[in-house]
């Protein structure tokens, strides 16, 4: 059992599409992200974490006959020693979770779950890209519960409804992201569908007009809710640009030609798109500078996806 068979079952260079659903959420409810964001961002990464595991522990079987080079079938790592990964992390990630506030437990407690339904139950259902759309809301939303509460004290705090509600536009964005995905990758492993690509790709766009449209009512308070500023503006329009390019090529190729290959590339893809998506999101709600913070994180997924696949 080498670090390497390891950084295969956890797929860690997807780790870096992670944190920024708990800035994302913190850039929700207009907090600066702090201590609790950070138990937030290393729960979501346990729980991640848990579920890669899992689910490989879950598709032992078929992985044996479509990909026997993965680490369970190729008897590099042991049923047993995945699954107990898997329980471990999903503790770690609970712990983690408690630190930030009791909301920010529930919420977590929801997300792993999800991750677990999703594994053992409803992957190959219907319901599989919903169960794994709502894991990902259920992260931004995490973030955000957690920030709202923050270290500032009661008198600060953002009633747990108040920071759902917040986070709600931008879960529903990046749920929906995750969605088209999703489907995209029920097909990664025989391809031959191009209606799966044709609809993410579709919904990709969709997505980007979203984000970059400018947000109408007023502002907490009642405050009438300011124009963005002209770089304001800018940087929104280059992170959205980001996420349609790093998620639409792919997609447009295996639209195109829908062969094992070029859909794996599209999952791929879609996955490293959601660092562009979160950024874009936490400048849409007005922080530039964690926008930019997470936008530095695409350079690591990418030298780390070159060695290890995040598929």
């Amino acid at each position: 059992m080498t670090a390497r068979a390891w950084a295969e079952l956890l797929r860690v260079s997807a780790l870096f599409t992670v944190p920024g659903d708990a800035l994302a959420g913190a850039a929700a409810v207009g907090r600066r992200p702090g201590r609790s964001t950070a138990a937030a961002v290393g729960a979501s990464l346990c729980l991640y974490e848990a579920g890669m595991a899992l689910n490989d522990w879950a598709d032992r079987d078929e992985d044996a006959i479509d990909r026997p080079h993965r680490p369970i079938p190729s008897g590099r790592i042991t049923p047993r020693a995945a699954l107990t990964a898997a329980g471990a992390l999903t503790g770690a990630g609970l712990a983690l979770a408690a630190r930030a506030g009791r909301p920010a437990l529930t919420v977590a407690t929801a997300l792993a779950a999800t991750v677990w339904a999703y594994d053992l139950r409803l992957k190959h259902t219907p319901a599989g890209p919903a169960a794994m759309a709502a894991a990902r809301g259920l992260d931004l939303a995490l973030g955000a519960v957690a920030t709202g509460v923050g270290p500032g004290g009661a008198e600060r705090a953002v009633p747990a409804r108040t920071a759902l509600t917040a986070a709600a536009l931008p879960a529903a964005l990046l749920s929906a992201h995750t969605y088209a995905v999703t489907t995209v990758s029920r097909h990664e492993a025989q391809g031959g569908s191009t209606g799966a690509p044709l609809a993410a790709l579709a919904a990709v766009a969709a997505l980007g007009g979203a984000v970059v449209r400018e947000r109408p009512g007023p502002a907490r308070g009642g405050a009438v809710r300011p124009a963005r500023s002209a770089p304001a503006r800018l940087l929104l329009t280059a992170l959205t640009g980001a996420y349609l390019r790093t998620a639409g090529r792919p997609l447009a190729h295996a639209a195109l030609n829908p062969s094992p290959p070029l859909t794996q590339r599209a999952v791929g893809g879609g996955i490293g798109a959601m660092i562009p998506l979160q950024a874009a999101l936490a400048a849409r709600a007005g922080a530039a500078g964690t926008g930019l913070a997470v936008m530095g994180l695409v350079p690591l997924a990418r030298a780390l996806s070159r060695k290890v696949s995040p598929t």
